[in-house]
């Protein structure tokens, strides 16, 4: 790939990929496509840990057909890192661009991404290079701050949704069976993901019937006795758990199955839902069982929120426009509306206040068990995940009379 000797734009995703992250690539793309003071037009391929190794590709050159295919396209079409610079990196990356003349950079990502971007632009200003870095939201965790929600999290929440919905009917048809099921969610410290897996529910005998979330400590005896007294009233009892959450003593419930750290040192967790099995199955004497949706939750293009979808495109494009605005050091925001009806807007906020923040699951959307949410949280999430949740039919148990 020769650089051109105007301003050049490249793009990166990085993290864990999503059923819309491709949409904020397109939005990014298509915006960059209809400017005359963008040329070349590059992607990372994996990341930072890609362009480290000068592995791009021309994002011009690609049919025009692809990016119609590619907002509909779950997955990160450039392939994605969970890669942390190292000291000696980013000076690294800014010799790489200003070899190639890229001026703005857009990386696409979460809490992590958003440090990276924060030291590119750091370090481009120490090395008094120019270039405009901007951050794209995206994570099904939903934990970024400063931003109303995040790009992925609709899909996802919907995702959660219905296969806590589905799932929850297969045990319903034979209770006795295995009475206690347990869904485990991904959230590495934030429990939106888990609280979503409520969105189906319209009653409170409804399924899941109990939340665990990372924010609150897991508490073993009053655990057994929520799931007791549901047991009691329902017949069986549907627990949707964090894979992250942890007990008094801040021990991970999944450390049992811990396989390492990834290379930002956070944990890499499955084991929570086994646990609560197993505690109930000793405990009670209860037959249990789990289900773990895994990388289904993050990428499921069947449950993709179409709402979701044009606000990961509305921020992949404004991106592209707060760099030409002469933006840099940002991260792209959400500003949510309700009036007329729900919509968004975009804003910017400041990376050196974004970089390696959470936005934990607040107060408010918990009940005061804290393992249930409030409807604050059914008026915050609902208009996320798009077109309604089913309400499945049911038949009246109109039993027959018996001959005496």
């Amino acid at each position: 790939m020769k650089p051109t000797t105007r301003n050049n734009l490249i793009i990166g995703q990085s993290g864990g990929a999503t059923a819309v992250i491709n949409a904020s690539l397109v939005g990014a793309v298509e915006a960059a496509l209809a400017e005359e003071r963008i040329d070349g037009i590059y992607g990372m391929l994996h990341g930072v840990e890609g362009l480290l190794k000068e592995d791009m590709i021309d994002l011009r050159r690609q049919t025009s057909s692809v990016w119609t295919r590619l907002l509909y396209t779950p997955s990160a079409a450039l392939g994605t890192c969970r890669y942390k610079l190292k000291d000696e990196d980013p000076e690294r990356v800014i010799a790489i661009l200003r070899k190639y003349n890229i001026h703005f950079l857009l990386y696409i990502g979460g809490n992590d991404s958003a440090d990276t971007a924060h030291r590119l632009a750091l370090t481009a200003q120490h090395m008094n290079y120019d270039l405009r870095a901007i951050s794209v939201p995206k994570t099904i965790d939903n934990d970024l701050p400063f931003t109303d929600h995040c790009p992925g999290y609709g899909s996802a929440a919907r995702f959660m949704a219905l296969a806590t919905l589905d799932s929850a009917m297969n045990t319903k048809t034979i209770p006795w069976y295995y009475p206690i099921k347990v869904i485990e969610t991904m959230g590495r410290d934030a429990g939106w993901l888990t609280a979503s897996s409520a969105l189906g529910k319209r009653d409170e005998s409804d399924p899941p019937h109990i939340l665990l979330i990372p924010e609150q400590r897991f508490n073993a005896d009053r655990f057994l006795r929520q799931v007791e007294e549901v047991y009691r009233r329902v017949g069986y009892v549907v627990v949707v758990a964090a894979e992250s959450i942890r007990d008094e003593q801040g021990q991970a419930l999944g450390a049992i199955a811990q396989v390492g750290t990834d290379a930002f040192q956070h944990p890499m967790l499955s084991g929570a839902a086994q646990h609560l099995v197993e505690l109930v199955k000793r405990e009670m004497k209860l037959r249990a069982r789990f289900d773990k949706p895994g990388d289904l939750q993050r990428i499921a293009s069947f449950a993709v929120s179409i709402t979701d979808r044009d606000e990961a495109y509305l921020v992949g494009k404004m991106g592209t426009k707060a760099l030409l605005d002469g933006e840099s050091d940002k991260m792209i925001t959400l500003v949510r509306h309700n009036e007329p009806g729900y919509h968004c807007t975009s804003g910017l906020a400041e990376l050196a206040q974004v970089a390696n923040v959470q936005r934990l699951l607040p107060d408010e959307y918990l009940d005061e068990s804290k393992t249930m949410v409030t409807q604050a949280f059914y008026d915050y999430a609902l208009p996320l995940i798009g077109d309604p949740i089913p309400d499945y039919a049911r038949v009246e148990k109109i039993r027959i009379q018996r001959d005496e």
